[in-house]
């Protein structure tokens, strides 16, 4: 009877870890539509035209007094979001290990963020500060989202599942991104047909992902719960907390270098993200049109390299297939290169090499750090995670943008990136993973 009763109860916990793993995937599909159509593709341009007919005569702004150029004010307010996650991440993720109520507070930059990416439908004339302050809450808001999501894997998904569920996530993502950015661009495309000026297209395309953000969220919040919290200790003020989240680090110099090898391959997987669009437009010579069917075609394919790396990762591990992704985004660049200017079609065999390698080393980079995070500490710890994947990527596009200055060619400023890429294989592939994994007080999988 005893025996039935363990085995009902490990039933249990298996269906309830399952049940609230599907409700985790479904944050990446509630809040993956803000980075796709918001600030990918629709935001910038937009915002910029804002800033524009609020320029003066120069063709500046003046946010709080401070001449600012319009083409300038999108970047500057992508900037300042920063700044403000950096400050919030690293007492939001402390707050969260320390009470052990993170979906109270998963919830409170999930409708925060919502609300100001619906807020942006207001959008409209000369409002610029508006889209800015908009922009920087809801970029922020993301940010901290994100952290808490991540911060769940260790607890929903034990050792030898997680690159599973890592990957299934980022599918979920990138398959909601992909279906809300072809059904945006049918109606800025045909917005006539639905009565629409352009403007009001953009302003629609806007709000509709704060809606969806916001609906979809329903879901993760009803089905994950919260956890027994660690001993208590008071927070530090941001900047501070990241210091003192650090200096714990430090006492795991192995997690430590793994950071710092994903902090550099990062860099160039997002450099190469926001620059693709540039060497595609300026070097080769590609419309718009075929520049917005590439972002479709990575997104799409993006799910299926996130589920294909995800079972490669079963058989030879989280680490050997990063490291062949990494090799793959370097061969991918070599051929990014040589492609001849207008001819889409190589381009769009670029994109797809792209996304096919995007998601999974997304994905399984996210599932290998899961490891690495000390017990109880899993919040704190991805907020320095989130703040390398976010914070930090600043180095990609000044190396692109210093090689193009000094060679007058977008093809050597692509080709540089590719410096990012062998550095952080070489990191990458010096971590013991295993031997971090127990230093981290944490059970080492059969593959890793």
């Amino acid at each position: 009877m005893s025996t039935d009763i363990v085995r009902t109860d490990a039933a249990d916990d298996a269906a309830g870890l399952r049940r609230e793993q599907r409700g985790w995937y479904f944050y990446d599909w509630a809040c993956s539509v803000y980075s796709t159509s918001v600030v990918t593709v629709f935001l910038g341009p937009y915002l910029t035209a804002v800033a524009e007919r609020a320029a003066d005569a120069d063709g500046y702004v003046h946010p709080l007094g401070v001449p600012v150029r319009a083409g300038s004010f999108f970047a500057y307010s992508v900037s300042l979001s920063v700044i403000v996650a950096v400050v919030v991440m690293p007492i939001v993720g402390s707050a969260a290990d320390r009470t052990g109520r993170k979906k109270p507070l998963l919830a409170a930059a999930a409708y925060t963020g919502a609300a100001a990416t619906t807020g942006m439908f207001f959008l409209d004339g000369d409002r610029y500060l508006l889209g800015g302050a908009l922009l920087v809450v809801a970029n922020a808001a993301q940010s901290v989202g994100m952290m808490l999501y991540n911060s769940y894997l260790p607890q929903i998904a034990p050792p030898e599942e997680r690159d599973a569920v890592s990957s299934r996530g980022w599918a979920f993502g990138y398959a909601a991104g992909s279906s809300v950015l072809v059904a945006n661009l049918v109606l800025y495309s045909a917005h006539d047909s639905f009565g629409l000026t352009e403007t009001a297209a953009v302003r629609v395309c806007l709000a509709s992902a704060g809606l969806w953000w916001g609906a979809f969220t329903l879901i993760p919040l009803r089905r994950l719960r919260d956890r027994h919290a660690r001993v208590e200790r008071a927070s530090a003020p941001g900047l501070r907390q990241l210091a003192a989240t650090v200096r714990d680090m430090r006492r795991h110099p192995l997690t430590l270098s793994f950071l710092l090898a994903y902090l550099i391959y990062n860099d160039g997987i997002q450099t190469v993200i926001t620059q693709a669009s540039v060497y595609g437009s300026q070097e080769l010579g590609l419309s718009q049109s075929t520049l917005i069917v590439a972002v479709l075609l990575v997104q799409v394919l993006a799910v299926a390299g996130a589920l294909a790396m995800g079972r490669l990762a079963r058989t030879y591990g989280a680490q050997r297939t990063i490291l062949g992704s990494l090799v793959a985004w370097t061969v991918t660049l070599a051929a990014g290169y040589f492609l001849p200017a207008k001819a889409p079609v190589f381009f769009f065999v670029l994109a797809a090499g792209i996304g096919l390698v995007l998601g999974g080393s997304q994905a399984l980079s996210r599932s290998l750090f899961s490891h690495l995070v000390p017990p109880g500490k899993e919040a704190e710890y991805f907020a320095a995670y989130e703040l390398s994947d976010r914070g930090m990527s600043w180095l990609g596009p000044l190396l692109f943008g210093i090689t193009y200055q000094l060679t007058g060619s977008y093809r050597s400023a692509i080709i540089s990136l590719v410096a990012f890429f062998v550095i952080g294989f070489t990191l990458l592939a010096r971590v013991p993973v295993r031997r971090a994994i127990g230093e981290a007080g944490n059970p080492v999988p059969e593959k890793i």
